[in-house]
């Protein structure tokens, strides 16, 4: 897979064509991988995103799963369900945005200092405009860590990852970093799953 060639749009089909901002509109509080996945990704927070960095939080919800004994500048969210977001005791503020209509985020370039995306880089239909403007609001050097299992709304996830093994899976992660102009990435194995729920996390720097 070439890092400079797009894969074709039939890549980014779902099976559910439905509004995802339908399928959104009842708010879920529930944790999407379970707590030994969690607690992993929060070790691997804790390593990776300065203290008083400036975070966005992208394709969040009521949890993001950032350590309780560090403390941000700002965290930004941003999600699909005001109520979920609204109820995230970590977020200073947060928006409402269909990434898959509209990839273009409403921050200042070089606002942040860290990107994360728990578990939602599998719905993305626009992923290269979504990564491009996650470059551009970060400030140079800063990480941008891309975690996923192999849980999701089936119906609602793009083709191309559907079709692909959890390896497979990091290798599109990466394809859409380096089209972004990203660098430094590595794929790192947080839960092996023998025992729960699988997670890997790609890290990228801007």
């Amino acid at each position: 897979m070439s890092d400079d060639t797009a894969l074709p749009p039939a890549a980014f089909a779902k099976d559910d064509r439905g509004d995802d901002r339908a399928f959104y509109a009842s708010a879920r509080l529930v944790t999407h991988v379970d707590d030994d996945a969690i607690a992993a990704l929060t070790r691997l927070y804790r390593d990776r995103l300065p203290v008083g960095a400036r975070v966005l939080d992208l394709m969040s919800s009521w949890v993001s799963h950032l350590p309780d004994d560090r403390r941000y500048a700002e965290v930004v969210g941003h999600g699909m369900n005001a109520d979920e977001l609204a109820a995230n005791p970590r977020l200073d503020r947060w928006f409402v945005q269909d990434l898959n209509t509209d990839p273009a985020l409403p921050l200042d370039t070089r606002a942040f200092d860290a990107a994360l995306c728990c578990v939602g880089v599998q719905y993305l239909q626009q992923p290269y405009d979504v990564f491009a403007e996650v470059r551009r609001v970060l400030a140079p050097g800063a990480p941008f860590i891309v975690s996923y299992s192999n849980r999701c709304f089936a119906t609602k996830a793009v083709a191309v990852w559907r079709s692909l093994d959890m390896n497979g899976q990091a290798s599109l992660i990466g394809h859409y970093l380096a089209h972004a102009g990203f660098g430094e990435m590595e794929a790192r194995l947080l839960a092996d799953g023998a025992r729960g729920d699988p997670l890997i996390a790609v890290v990228a720097r801007a």
